[in-house]
């Protein structure tokens, strides 16, 4: 049972002046993935009327594509790209026709409302993605540790995912970088199993020295340290122009757990 504090939950009322897609993040500070994460692709979410949003994922089987919660609500069905530069618009049929299509999952519990609380999605793709690795999921309640043995190990994660590197307020909004390019990022652990975080989220860093997320995509994998084990997908922001911190949606917990492995099966 998710446990939000108020803090919390007024840091997410403050993000209500952006879009339907509104905590949508992507990289700053980092550098072009390259092949550095194959698993990783770029989801166009569309609705009744067409392409609506975008966000990012992560496969972690041939077929299961894992994002964030208020990527895929609302959707009727997804284009997906794993090119790790989709720049050239025409070139890849961005945004109406991907690599692959797939249907949009929420988790149950999801409420758009307080999207920060079970913000998880999963894509079933109508074909599946043969790579030679896929993301992994963490064990059950995994990142509990980080929380018990601070200044004892590493605490960087590795955020991956497409969309703006750069943001400005709309008086310079014409400096804004929103590039479709998987981009690569350290960010470290500022708060865990807090007041703020309640216990379903991480907090973050972003700033130059670390890179971190911004707005323009969501969805996308922070895995722990350099391996391949998803600590949890971005969530939300603080501020229009990415600086400060960024909010992570853990994947650790029963319910989530239980969610995606019902589209894993054995």
């Amino acid at each position: 049972m998710r446990k939000p504090a108020l803090a919390f939950a007024a840091a997410a009322a403050a993000l209500l002046f952006l879009s339907v897609a509104s905590p949508a993040q992507a990289i700053t500070d980092g550098v072009p993935d390259g092949d550095g994460h194959p698993e990783v692709g770029l989801m166009v979410a569309f609705d009744d009327e067409g392409p609506a949003w975008r966000c990012s994922g992560t496969l972690v089987s041939p077929t299961v594509y894992v994002t964030a919660g208020h990527c895929t609500f609302g959707a009727t069905h997804v284009e997906l790209w794993f090119d790790d530069d989709v720049r050239d618009a025409a070139a890849h049929g961005y945004p109406n026709t991907g690599e692959v299509s797939g249907t949009p999952y929420t988790h149950p519990q999801y409420d758009d409302a307080a999207f920060y609380l079970y913000d998880l999605g999963v894509v079933v793709l109508d074909e599946p993605v043969i790579l030679d690795h896929y993301a992994s999921l963490p064990a059950l309640n995994q990142l509990d540790a980080l929380a018990n043995k601070k200044g004892q190990q590493d605490r960087t994660f590795t955020a991956v995912g497409y969309g703006l590197q750069k943001s400005f307020p709309d008086a310079a909004s014409w400096k804004t970088q929103a590039d479709r390019l998987r981009m690569v990022s350290t960010p470290q652990l500022i708060s865990i199993n807090t007041g703020y975080t309640g216990d379903g989220s991480l907090i973050l860093s972003n700033n130059a020295h670390t890179g971190g997320t911004c707005s323009g995509d969501s969805g996308g994998p922070n895995f722990i340290g350099s391996s391949d084990v998803i600590a949890g997908v971005t969530s939300f922001g603080k501020n229009e122009t990415c600086a400060g911190t960024g909010g992570v949606y853990r994947l650790d917990r029963a319910d989530d757990l239980a969610f995606i492995g019902g589209f894993l099966g054995d």
